[in-house]
């Protein structure tokens, strides 16, 4: 028999939702890590790259601009020989941090719980390896 689809009773969420308007800027791959290493002051591509290994050059290029395009962070062409560019936040960009700063502590904490909780998994399994096992016979 199939599932009934319940109805949801939560009020209607407005037209944009601050949440969903706060993701459509923070929610892509690597945007908070951008955010991140560019709220201590102004980064080149190059040291973002270093401050965020595993991300690949194409993918940067595109969360450089996406965050540009919104507002988020500005780019800057140095007048150097040879030219160089810096990107640094906006005021809207200086506002993400905070949330983004209350995301890492959340993160911090569920490391801790999750490696505390799988060490005492651990030694509980272990635990019962060595006890014995009951088995119940079929009657």
């Amino acid at each position: 028999m199939p599932l009934k689809i319940r109805k949801n009773h939560s009020p209607e969420p407005p037209e944009t939702c601050a949440l969903t308007e706060c993701m459509a800027i923070i929610g892509g791959a690597w945007t908070t890590n951008v955010i991140w290493s560019l709220r201590a002051g102004p980064r080149r591509f190059s040291e973002l790259r270093i401050d965020i290994p595993p991300v690949s050059p194409k993918v940067l290029t595109t969360r450089l601009r996406e965050l540009e395009q919104r507002g988020v962070i500005v780019r800057e062409v140095k007048p150097t020989s040879p030219p160089s560019v810096e990107y640094s936040l906006t005021p809207l960009g200086a506002r993400l941090v905070p949330a983004i700063e209350a995301i890492v502590d959340v993160g911090h904490k569920l490391k801790h719980e999750n490696a505390a909780y799988g060490s005492s998994a651990q030694a509980a399994e272990d635990e019962g390896a060595d006890a014995p096992v009951e088995r119940k016979r079929a009657v």
